[in-house]
């Protein structure tokens, strides 16, 4: 005659914590090989590497520096050559090419001309860089002034030494100042609508 086991509750209970506290079999970590990545090291501004980079014409190879200048609304990107012997200058005017035109042209005030050739300037070496700006956004006094924080960075990118003298005039300082946001129930951000008593 077969007699069955009766177990308790207890039993089980019992039986249940020991299945749960019995140590599980480690599982293996398996590491892979990645081949090595090269990384760009990004400069005081996050988004653009600042890196020599080289542009191919019809000719051959040109180097040249790469640098992103801003003001207000307006982003300017410059691309600052060496001048070469070929590269035609009349009298004391710098090489500078802003969206397709010449820099007088694209500027016709003559206080935005001296803005933009200001850190060559300040160099004294107006006739010895050319450069190629794409400059969008803003007004002209704003590109003006990104056109000019561009050139004085890619500057500084040709040659170190030149840092200390631009810094000293604040042609490397983005210039933060922009305008206020409209405030709710005013015109303005800080015009208000004519008062009436009654």
């Amino acid at each position: 005659m077969v007699t069955k086991k009766t177990t308790t509750t207890r039993e089980q209970s019992e039986r249940s914590s020991r299945r749960m506290t019995a140590k599980k079999p480690a599982k293996k970590k398996v590491v892979k090989k990645v081949a090595p990545v090269q990384v760009e090291m990004k400069l005081e501004e996050t988004e653009t590497p600042i890196v020599v980079e080289e542009k191919t014409n019809g000719n051959g190879s040109e180097k040249y520096f790469y640098a992103i200048g801003r003001r207000k609304e307006s982003v300017a990107r410059v691309r600052l050559f060496t001048k070469k012997s070929s590269d035609a200058v009349e009298g004391e005017k710098a090489l500078i090419v802003v969206n397709g035109k010449d820099y007088t042209q694209y500027f016709s005030d003559v206080n935005l001309q001296y803005v933009v050739e200001s850190p060559l300037k300040k160099l004294k070496s107006l006739n010895r860089f050319k450069a190629t700006v794409l400059v969008k956004g803003g007004g002209s006094r704003g590109q003006a002034d990104a056109v000019k924080h561009g050139i004085a960075r890619a500057l500084v990118l040709f040659d170190i030494n030149f840092r200390k003298k631009l810094k000293k005039s604040g042609l490397l300082t983005r210039d933060p100042r922009v305008k206020e946001r409209r405030k709710y129930g005013h015109k303005k951000a800080r015009k208000s609508g004519q008062f009436s008593k009654r």
